[in-house]
């Protein structure tokens, strides 16, 4: 049977004849060839490419949490997606150990002739962090000017157009605030919880109170240290206190978006939560994933340039540090380890809500099918 489909040559396919001609040295253009320019061009050019996958793996994620309510069954495509996108970054962070084979020497050979292109303008990485939801207010401002004002008016349109509709992180906190599992008929967890905490609270006072190998100063310093365990569970306890942490900008999912999450991940063994729990465990490890990177490329930097200023106009290394503290968008999933309490002391699921959430099948067999 003859093929549908005419015959496709590779390079034709990929377009290589475009992409094998696509770097120009800034170096051989002004007739002071370094040969290093090349790989830090390939290097950067790979960096957007993976940059634009991971953007087409967003978006297809993103779609998904846009209707009122969330198929399911697309928890699961998103799990992958989002475990694909964890693989590619740490490939990102690999590719930084090919362009430190590249001396400082070797960089001051063309580093002037590229002022003032940066990895600052590298417009698909910001499309990054706002689909993901990064807020606008976290970010660090470099002389003061907002991260758009640096690139193109193209892609500044780009830039405040992604920054203006949902994100990943709102996408989630809506489906989170829909899970049906925390109150049920009969049985409250929420209820059970905080008598779970109480307990538990009052078992540590008492370990520190009565531990004879503490000195008094000893002693005196892990309760200082309980009690500011005991004010965090205070406010995960409190609604009003919550939403005066999101006032502050401290926290970001709402209230029962909160609960929920704790439930997936203190329930993560029931069938049902499986995928939910690896998709908030995701979301964590792309968010653990950039700030690597972010910390890993501030250290390259400061050994390639030094104290220098980046060719962009940034603080160099200081600057990358600083938005590898206050980049994080998932900070409240990376909280929840704190609520967590041993599995022993977890409120026993009723046997109704234990069926919902195991995977249950029923099938009425007769004759016309025995």
């Amino acid at each position: 049977m003859k093929k549908p489909y005419p015959p496709i040559y590779y390079s034709e396919y990929l377009h290589l004849e475009k992409l094998l001609t696509s770097q120009s040295p800034k170096s051989d253009e002004y007739g002071q060839p370094a040969h290093d320019e090349m790989l830090f061009i390939i290097i950067h050019q790979a960096y957007e490419l993976w940059f634009k996958q991971i953007l087409h793996e967003l978006d297809s994620v993103l779609e998904m949490f846009l209707e009122d309510n969330v198929d399911e069954k697309n928890i699961g495509i998103a799990v992958s997606r989002l475990r694909r996108i964890t693989t590619i970054q740490k490939v990102l962070i690999d590719q930084l150990n090919i362009i430190e084979t590249m001396t400082p020497l070797d960089f001051l050979e063309f580093r002037d002739f590229l002022i003032p292109a940066s990895g600052f303008q590298s417009y698909q990485f910001r499309l990054i962090e706002n689909k993901l939801g990064l807020n606008p207010e976290s970010r660090v401002k470099l002389d003061n000017k907002n991260y758009y004002t640096l690139v193109s008016d193209e892609h500044q349109k780009m830039l405040i157009d992604s920054q203006n509709t949902i994100s990943i992180l709102e996408g989630v906190d809506k489906w989170l605030s829909r899970i049906p599992f925390l109150k049920t008929e009969g049985f409250d967890f929420w209820n059970y919880y905080k008598d779970a905490v109480a307990k538990l609270i009052e078992n540590e006072k008492e370990i520190i109170t009565n531990n004879p190998s503490l000195t008094d100063e000893k002693r005196e310093k892990q309760l200082k240290e309980f009690e500011n365990t005991k004010e965090k569970f205070e406010a995960l306890l409190d609604e009003e206190k919550h939403y005066e942490l999101v006032k502050k900008g401290l926290k970001r999912f709402s209230y029962r978006s909160t609960l929920a999450a704790l439930f997936i991940n203190l329930y993560r063994d029931e069938p049902i939560l499986h995928l939910p729990f690896r998709f908030l465990t995701y979301l964590v490890d792309i968010d653990e994933l950039f700030t690597t990177w972010r910390y890993k490329h501030s250290l390259m930097v400061h050994r390639m340039i030094g104290a220098k200023v980046g060719t962009g106009g940034s603080s160099g290394h200081h600057y990358l540090m600083e938005t590898a503290e206050k980049h994080k968008v998932f900070k409240d999933l990376f909280d929840l380890s704190t609520y967590l309490i041993p599995r022993s002391a977890l409120p026993a699921l009723p046997a109704e809500l234990k069926l919902k959430l195991g995977f249950n099948y029923t099938a009425n067999l007769n004759s016309e099918n025995i």
